[in-house]
């Protein structure tokens, strides 16, 4: 019997200390500036976030006062059921004591906005509200991309007047908005998103300090039959660090290449440092003469990133590479005589399949561009040709300067 009551004694002991313990680590939690729990709590999911509501009555309110709000998963997908899902952000809304500095929502059951009203109507009041009530600097909507969606963009969007990062997806932004513009906005990332070239020009000449810019677009997302030239997109974008272009690339190439020739720019593209084109296509050569106007006008490139757009090679035999080859103009490659690289260190390309177009292109890289170090270049060639690449890219001029560790050439 007398075992039994220590036994219990030094069970209620343990969680005594247990229970003082987590006190302890509550209350020195507790005492952190504000600001750093804030810190803390936006690290959470919003679920997370809200559930420290429970740890005591000072904690209740404490997510409440976050400038975050996150209402997706980690790696992205919808939190919970749509409906569940709006009315979770109006009680989180109507319980908000702080501003909201940053929105991110991701949504994948598609199919009800396909009915009128719920929840395109309820999306867009949240929209509005964010635009009337708070200083939002980073907003991102982002939609299944495996899935198409009818929702266009509330004019509201244009009110977050200061943000500086806006990311958009999946959704239509079919009408020219008239606004003074996003002065702070430094990042903006545009997937999948139905737009015209006039719309998209109006949008990016009112961000005059747009440093990073991504343009995924599929052929049939393009509203009007406009054109453009490089030279009315560059003038848009004068401080341009980092740029993305992908989706079905050449449509979207041809939106501002009227022909083969590369164009002058009135003036160089001297911020840019970064691009990568996503699902480039060398058939044609419009896509090599985006490239070359990039090269010739970017004197301050420092990485090239391509990903090519195998798929339309799919269509021809093994024998008839001249077809392709004959697709390909070398018209480019008379205008970048005095070209020179001085800054790149960095190439990528993904399904290199060994085509003339392409390896004049990579031969052209190494011989101009006396800084290169790293060359990763991840083929579909089959394993007996591998080496046969990799000897006429080091017959270029330069290529030895790059150790076979740097140029890492191989299947994918």
């Amino acid at each position: 019997m007398k075992a039994k009551r220590l036994m219990k004694a030094k069970h209620s002991s343990k969680e005594t200390r247990v229970s003082k313990a987590k006190q302890l680590s509550l209350d020195i939690i507790t005492a952190l500036p504000q600001s750093i729990i804030e810190t803390i709590l936006c690290l959470l999911p919003i679920k997370e976030a809200a559930r420290t509501s429970i740890l005591s009555r000072e904690w209740r309110y404490k997510w409440t006062t976050i400038p975050k709000l996150d209402f997706s998963q980690p790696r992205g997908g919808q939190i919970l059921e749509t409906r569940e899902l709006f009315c979770a952000i109006n009680q989180v809304m109507s319980l908000r004591q702080d501003p909201i500095h940053e929105f991110t929502l991701y949504i994948d059951d598609l199919e009800l906005f396909e009915q009128p009203g719920f929840p395109s109507r309820e999306l867009d009041q949240i929209i509005v509200h964010l635009s009337r009530n708070h200083i939002v600097k980073k907003f991102r909507l982002e939609f299944d991309p495996y899935s198409c969606c009818s929702y266009n963009y509330p004019l509201s969007i244009f009110k977050l007047h200061h943000l500086t990062e806006l990311y958009l997806g999946l959704c239509g932004l079919d009408h020219q908005p008239t606004f003074n513009g996003f002065g702070s906005l430094t990042i903006l990332s545009l997937d999948f998103v139905r737009i015209s070239v006039k719309t998209l020009l109006h949008l990016l000449s009112n961000c005059p300090s747009l440093k990073s810019f991504s343009l995924l677009m599929l052929e049939n997302q393009t509203l009007g039959h406009e054109k453009s030239t490089m030279i009315e997109l560059f003038e848009c974008l004068p401080v341009i660090e980092h740029l993305t272009i992908g989706g079905d690339i050449n449509d979207i190439i041809r939106w501002f290449v009227p022909d083969l020739v590369p164009q002058e720019l009135p003036t160089s593209i001297i911020h840019l440092k970064y691009f990568r084109f996503e699902q480039m296509l060398f058939l044609d050569g419009y896509g090599l003469t985006f490239l070359a106007v990039l090269i010739k006008n970017s004197p301050n490139l420092e990485k090239i990133e391509l990903e090519i757009d195998s798929n339309h090679y799919l269509c021809f035999e093994e024998g008839d590479s001249y077809l392709l080859e004959e697709c390909h103009s070398d018209v480019w490659l008379e205008h970048m005589s005095d070209v020179w690289l001085e800054h790149l260190n960095e190439l990528k390309i993904k399904y290199f399949s060994n085509l003339e177009p392409e390896l004049q292109f990579v031969k052209f890289i190494l011989a101009r561009s006396p800084k290169l170090k790293k060359v990763s270049i991840k083929s579909e060639v089959k394993k007996d040709q591998e080496s046969a690449m990799l000897k006429t890219l080091l017959r270029a001029p330069r290529s030895k300067q790059i150790s076979r560790k740097q140029m890492n050439l191989g299947g994918l």
